[in-house]
């Protein structure tokens, strides 16, 4: 079943300064991602971070893939 970032991936002013988050936490976005990105495994992620789930890290990238669907309409 496919993981609905909606349901982790929370921002508010006042945390991080609006930056995207993991919903109770204090964890960015960016941060998942730069691991992913550096090859770490999710089992690896949590080792690090044992309050986060695989299923928000794939939250993370759920969320990543829809801001890379994002499209501008220009004039």
């Amino acid at each position: 079943m496919p993981t609905n970032w909606r349901n982790h991936v929370v921002s508010s002013p006042d945390v991080l300064r609006g930056r995207p988050r993991i919903k109770g936490t204090r964890i960015p976005v960016s941060l998942v991602l730069g691991y992913l990105a550096a090859g770490r495994s999710a089992e690896e992620i949590t080792e690090e971070f044992p309050d986060l789930t695989k299923e928000q890290i794939a939250a993370c990238l759920d969320y990543a893939r829809e801001l890379a669907e994002f499209e501008a309409v220009t004039a």
